[in-house]
């Protein structure tokens, strides 16, 4: 699995995800939580899932991530490979990578040891609920659209893995990643795709001690146990069920905060990130698209129900990257996130893991 995380930084970033799913798996659980770890970075993403997420001193080498540059000046997403005795210190680790420069993308990868398995089995989880998934229903044109999302029924999630993989709702037939891309963008407003989103709590075993969504060991865990005050999918985790389609439209995170992802299983989740520095050249270039929306908030992106295409992006010299988070085969992989997004499981934190 890749563990990926968002950073929320002061330079406003914006990120975005959307599901990709093979012609045979049409579903992927996603955990994610929001995170304090370092200095606030913020930034906006889209995410979508296409198919059924000694420091000082020591070299990217040999803290284990593909070497990028020290500072990363291209501002490009960033790969980790960290030992088990590196991955054992939460905090030191993101700081780690944020000595390398990571942030200036707005989102990193971390691939776990083989050794960490947050769970040992998902053979027991088809009768979990899911209490409350939506509709998401998307309108618009020529790479400007706005998402609207409608409740529905509860259900389980063996009732939602076949939905997802049935013929309405499964991923289409495409040659490869650039094709389902693009049938992705072409699609987006036919066949709105039902996402268990949003559902209190956590699949880490109790026992995982490294990077357990649940308990980070970060500051937030204080707002709970000194003053008693829990925010849901803040200092709590979420769980996310996705199918074809399903996103995350641009957006920073809760509070600016750091925010990771873990992908527990299924098909890629893609990501689209700005780095912080040019997040706010898209904060007016969505202004300018969409006025109705900023009359009524300036902070209208946070409401995550706008999308804007990556040709949209590229016509007004916006840069971007692409990320992927993926299932843990044939190794984990994680992603921290510099920057506001929406992950599969999560609690607010400094990275998404997949």
């Amino acid at each position: 699995m890749d563990l990926i995380i968002l950073d929320t930084s002061r330079e406003n970033r914006s990120v975005s995800s959307w599901h990709f799913r093979n012609h045979h798996h049409c579903q992927s659980l996603t955990e994610r939580e929001p995170l304090i770890g370092a200095p606030v970075i913020t930034a906006s993403a889209i995410q979508y899932i296409p198919g059924s997420s000694k420091c000082g001193g020591i070299s990217a080498a040999a803290m284990g991530s593909e070497d990028h540059g020290a500072q990363n000046p291209s501002c490009k997403i960033m790969t980790f490979r960290p030992t088990m005795e590196e991955f054992k210190d939460f905090n030191k680790y993101v700081a780690y990578i944020e000595s390398q420069g990571a942030h200036r993308a707005g989102l990193a990868k971390i691939i776990p040891p083989k050794e960490w398995k947050p769970r040992q089995t998902y053979d027991d989880i088809d009768d979990v609920v899911i209490p409350a998934p939506i509709q998401q229903v998307v309108t618009g044109q020529s790479g400007l659209f706005t998402q609207y999302n409608i409740q529905k029924k509860a259900m389980t999630v063996g009732e939602y893995r076949r939905l997802a993989n049935s013929e309405k709702y499964c991923t289409p037939r495409h040659q490869d990643f650039d094709d389902l891309e693009r049938k992705y963008w072409k699609n987006l407003t036919f066949v709105s795709p039902i996402y268990g989103a949003d559902i209190s709590g956590s699949l880490y075993d109790d026992d995982v001690a490294q990077w357990n969504i649940g308990n980070l060991r970060t500051i937030l865990d204080m707002v709970e146990r000194e003053c008693g005050t829990i925010i849901e999918g803040v200092n709590t985790p979420y769980l996310y069920f996705g199918m074809w389609k399903t996103t995350f439209a641009w957006h920073t995170e809760d509070m600016d905060l750091y925010s990771i992802n873990y992908l527990h299983f299924g098909e890629p989740k893609s990501w689209y990130a700005i780095p912080p520095e040019h997040g706010k050249r898209l904060e007016r270039l969505a202004i300018g698209f969409f006025p109705g929306s900023s009359q009524g908030c300036d902070a209208f992106l946070r409401h995550k129900m706008t999308l804007i295409s990556p040709i949209i992006l590229k016509k007004y010299g916006i840069p971007f990257s692409r990320g992927r988070n993926q299932e843990a085969s044939p190794s984990h992989q994680l992603s921290i996130r510099w920057q506001d997004v929406l992950l599969r499981e999560r609690q607010v934190s400094a990275c998404l893991l997949v």
